[in-house]
């Protein structure tokens, strides 16, 4: 079973300053609108139908000699006249503001030295090949949440070569021979599933402010009062 500890009072930078590490999974959430959009589609995850608090997944990679530590994602990077959609290297600094970063993860499944560089290697080679980002199959997901039967079948909107973030996550740990997710498919896989698998491992966890269900439904209260008392 997991080992969850739960850290509170640290910086991002100071969290996963402590707890990166090569072969180690991260996991994060905020308010921003994709972030909020991607936790509210996985309430069906659950029987509460409570929002996740998690919305993308990566892999570390470790530090370098520049002195940050890299990740290896799949993610949607849109700057000024350059657009990343794909498996991709990018330093932990991106995951550092604490504001839109509010709930944050490392899990450590204790990898040998040859599962590490397993993963490691088989996220690199997607790197390589130029693994697209996949928007459909993430519509194809969200579909299957909605209907749990489809959750263990293929993906209806799989295509070859892409990746979303968690569906990459679980694939090059599948490389090493463990199976993140018992009865999902493999691109069907969401953050939520990621953060609690029962496979073993260590986890911290440090978040800020409610639970996103908790904040909708008290906001839906708020509205609600407002509407009553103008009557």
């Amino acid at each position: 079973m997991p080992e969850i500890i739960i850290v509170e009072g640290l910086t991002n930078q100071e969290f996963f300053e402590r707890h990166a590490a090569p072969g180690r999974i991260g996991l994060t959430g905020g308010p921003e609108l994709i972030n909020r959009l991607i936790s509210r589609a996985q309430r069906h995850l659950n029987d509460a139908h409570d929002w996740s608090r998690w919305s993308h997944a990566f892999l570390f990679q470790g530090r370098r000699h520049d002195g940050h530590h890299w990740v290896i994602e799949s993610d949607l990077d849109i700057k000024t006249k350059h657009i990343r959609l794909g498996v991709q290297e990018n330093r932990m600094t991106k995951y550092h503001d604490d504001a839109s970063n509010a709930s944050v993860a490392v899990l450590d499944f204790g990898l040998t030295p040859e599962q590490e560089q397993q993963v490691l290697s088989a996220a690199l080679e997607l790197v390589s090949a130029g693994t697209r980002y996949s928007l459909r199959e993430i519509a194809g997901t969200i579909w299957a949440m909605r209907h749990p039967k489809w959750q263990p079948r293929e993906n209806l909107l799989a295509r070859e070569k892409a990746f979303y973030c968690s569906a990459f996550v679980r694939h090059v740990f599948g490389k090493a021979g463990i199976d993140l997710v018992s009865g999902i498919a493999e691109k069907n896989t969401a953050p939520e599933h990621i953060a609690t698998t029962l496979v073993p491992h260590t986890r911290w966890i440090m978040t800020r402010g409610e639970a996103p269900a908790s904040r909708v439904r008290g906001l839906t209260r708020r509205v609600k009062a407002k509407l009553k008392n103008r009557g």
